[in-house]
């Protein structure tokens, strides 16, 4: 039998305006859990969602994001980012080495609110399901032009994905664009 081994800035990579998803280990190499490396870029919320069957692992590696994993004492259809869970849990600024584990059937998101992009290692059980969902997501993007939520919607119900607040790619606007009123200068 013979493992795997992925050097570094290796796999195969999807590139998108909204991310890079590189595939680390997948079903069709034998793996059950699939493994990616994932860069957030800023503006970038995947939005709070739940799973019924899947679990994940996230593992921050560079940068920051704003990770939740618990169910809210209410749930709002706009954001997730002000939830708070029944016991008083909020949102989490979370930095390198940074660690979330989602079971199945626990709302979660995560979003790049800074102005850096953020790296981490995603994995998810069982395989395919998110690989199939990177790969379609990819062709939506690729698409140009808005996102459309129903094509997104749909996608999602596929792979068990049930969205709660939507996902949203607002990059920001680079400061030397704006007018110097803006930029506080």
């Amino acid at each position: 039998m013979t493992g795997l081994i992925v050097p570094p800035g290796q796999g195969r990579k999807l590139i998108t305006k909204a991310q890079e998803v590189t595939f680390k280990a997948t079903k069709a190499q034998g793996s059950a859990i699939s493994v990616f490396e994932v860069v957030v870029p800023p503006g970038f919320d995947v939005g709070a969602h739940v799973h019924k069957d899947s679990q994940e692992f996230f593992y921050v590696l560079e940068g920051e994001l704003q990770i939740l994993a618990f169910e809210p004492a209410l749930r709002t259809g706009d954001a997730w980012h002000d939830w708070q869970s029944p016991d008083g849990d909020k949102a989490v600024r979370a930095t390198e080495g940074a660690f979330m584990f989602v079971p199945p059937g626990t709302p979660h998101a995560f979003r790049n609110a800074s102005d850096e992009p953020a790296r981490m290692l995603f994995q998810c059980y069982p395989s395919p399901y998110h690989e199939f969902y990177f790969e379609e997501i990819a062709e939506i993007w690729a698409a140009g032009g808005p996102v459309d939520p129903e094509a997104v919607e749909q996608m999602r119900r596929r792979y068990d994905v049930s969205q709660i607040t939507p996902l949203r790619y607002d990059p920001p606007t680079p400061t030397s664009s704006r007018p110097a009123t803006e930029r506080g200068v």
